[in-house]
């Protein structure tokens, strides 16, 4: 009996700790110890209500990332347009990067008006249908079909981008085809090569990880790094 007191005594002590109280049974008989549960003073917060990283969706949507889920929808609705707007401030962080920490400035606003507007009418649109191309061509992420993918970007995708970036910085600054052909020749391998350096490791990533509608956030996201380099390449002299 004195082993049967102790035990009912200490039960009552341990849930009285985690916020739980006993109610005693009126039932005839031997008295049995109800648990009726109460919050405990460790529980008494909610983490969503406290944390910034839980945003309730209604007043903030994408949660933790305000704006992310009505940018997707509107990858959704309107995908060329929204690869386009992303491109245009991939290409534009990437050059005034570029012209700041790297150049030392002052800001040619000329320049890194030619290049966003560069990631908008080309980069974002051209991106979007030849992955989608490739995507349809040649789908799965296993490593065949991966690796199938990054051989096609970088050595047959990465030539033909180039040659239009260096034309369209001809034509914007009014060369002659003849200097802009002299411009792909000097500077399409080197442009190249720093392309293979970066860009095979980020792709693999990219088509074994992200979705389809994803891709062009997600290269604009590594490509402002990569951008620096190209609008240093772009605005040297041939």
């Amino acid at each position: 009996m004195k082993l049967f007191s102790t035990i009912i005594v200490s039960s009552c002590l341990a849930t009285q700790a985690f916020g739980v109280s006993p109610v005693v049974s009126k039932t005839k008989g031997l008295s049995k110890p109800a648990l009726v549960t109460h919050k405990s003073p460790l529980r008494q917060k909610n983490t969503a209500d406290v944390s910034p990283l839980f945003r309730d969706p209604t007043i903030t949507r994408g949660g933790a990332i305000p704006g992310l889920e009505a940018y997707s929808d509107a990858l959704d609705k309107k995908p060329i347009t929204m690869k386009a707007l992303t491109s245009l401030v991939g290409w534009f962080l990437g050059d005034l990067l570029a012209q700041l920490f790297i150049a030392g400035g002052p800001v040619d606003y000329k320049r890194l008006a030619t290049l966003s507007f560069f990631g908008f009418i080309y980069h974002g649109p051209s991106g979007h249908y030849f992955y989608n191309w490739l995507d349809k061509q040649i789908p799965g992420t296993d490593a065949v079909p991966v690796f199938s993918k990054v051989a096609i970007d970088q050595l047959f995708w990465c030539p033909i981008f180039m040659s239009v970036f260096f034309t369209y910085l001809g034509l914007v600054n009014g060369d002659s085809l003849s200097t802009i052909g002299s411009k792909i020749k000097n500077d399409l391998l080197t442009a190249c090569q720093g392309s293979w350096k970066v860009w095979p490791i980020v792709h693999l990533i990219n088509f074994k990880f992200v979705s389809n509608k994803w891709r062009i956030p997600y290269i604009n996201a590594v490509q402002i790094a990569f951008n620096m380099f190209l609008s240093l390449l772009g605005s040297k002299t041939s």
